[in-house]
């Protein structure tokens, strides 16, 4: 709409230099503001958001060209003007249209312009005889000149915007990724993950003919903590006992929730007697933590089956050894490390 007003302020300075008529000036600002309210109504009455193209771009760049033409046929007086003007309407168009879109566009301006130059007897120009038409249209090339300029600035806008939404997307791609990946209640890998964990460790292992070992870990009794103290307690327990899980275990470790109260954790070139160590020496640091930040009198243990992963192994082969280790241990007297 600015933009139409600014040409009919030129349209009126052309008036009162007695090049035009003013009543020219008065049907281009009618049109042209007309044409910009009726799609801001459309705009306000939602008709737009039944389309793909929310922007109307297309309509509207149609209806703008439209009215250049026809200031080209009815005042050619000034036509060369007008024709500079559908160069900042499509240009400034495009920015939304795709290439089709933008195909049509320029075939229709094309066409129009090829009508009203060709076929019309219209003696279109700019005129240039005396100092006040220089003037004017030197205001007309500047203001049409402004304009390219603030279409360059607002598709400069439009990719910085899209560099942003892109860079978010990405951070809300990795956010989602990671809550995939990750148990709600303790923070470590869930189930799927550290299973897929564990298929890829174990691969790189048997390939390469180094160590891995595996520990499925059982939190001791923790039916009876939660029917004790409440499944609210027991929620911070599993949370307390899986953030210690992983401040004792090396960087390399994979650890995930493997079940209720179970966790499983792979341990790429370790070998059993290694893993052994690793874990009784966590059993102890659980075994010695004091949980009255929890709940007073609460003691927390675990057992632990451990089994190392064999050349011709499959993942459950290996999940079935630490699983009947796991078993010995707590038939042991929990509380204990067992290899299976």
């Amino acid at each position: 709409m600015a933009s139409f007003i600014l040409d009919a302020a030129i349209l009126f300075l052309y008036a009162l230099n007695g090049t035009i008529s003013i009543s020219a000036s008065a049907w281009y600002v009618a049109a042209g503001v007309g044409w910009t309210a009726i799609a801001l109504i459309l705009s306000e009455l939602h008709f737009n958001d039944r389309f793909r193209d929310h922007y109307l771009t297309v309509p509207q760049s149609l209806g703008s060209i439209g009215i250049e033409l026809l200031a080209i046929y009815f005042i050619p007086e000034v036509g060369f003007y007008f024709a500079c003007i559908i160069f900042v309407v499509l240009g400034f168009g495009a920015l939304r249209m795709s290439a089709r879109q933008t195909g049509v566009v320029w075939a229709y301006a094309a066409i129009g312009l090829t009508t009203v130059f060709t076929l019309t007897n219209q003696r279109i120009a700019m005129p240039m005889d005396s100092y006040a038409d220089r003037h004017l249209a030197l205001l007309c090339f500047v203001t049409a000149l402004g304009r390219c300029a603030f279409t360059g600035l607002y598709g400069a806008s439009l990719r910085e915007a899209l560099y942003r939404r892109g860079n978010e997307l990405k951070l809300a791609h990795a956010k989602i990724e990671e809550l995939a990946q990750v148990d709600e209640l303790t923070g470590v890998l869930n189930r799927r993950y550290v299973m897929r964990a564990l298929n890829d460790e174990m691969a790189r292992a048997q390939r390469a003919g180094t160590p891995c070992s595996l520990a499925i870990i059982d939190i001791d009794f923790f039916k009876r903590i939660n029917d004790s103290y409440g499944h609210p307690t027991g929620d911070e327990v599993l949370r307390g006992f899986a953030l210690m899980l992983v401040r004792n275990m090396r960087s390399i470790d994979r650890i995930g929730r493997y079940g209720g109260e179970e966790f499983l954790v792979v341990m790429p070139d370790a070998a059993k007697d290694q893993a052994v160590l690793v874990m009784d020496r966590l059993r102890q640091i659980i075994s010695e933590q004091h949980w009255d930040s929890v709940s007073d009198d609460l003691r927390v243990t675990l057992s632990a089956g451990i089994a190392q992963v064999r050349p011709n192994d499959a993942p459950e082969d290996t999940l079935a050894r630490a699983d009947a280790a796991l078993y010995k241990a707590k038939d042991a007297g929990r509380n204990r490390v067992a290899v299976g």
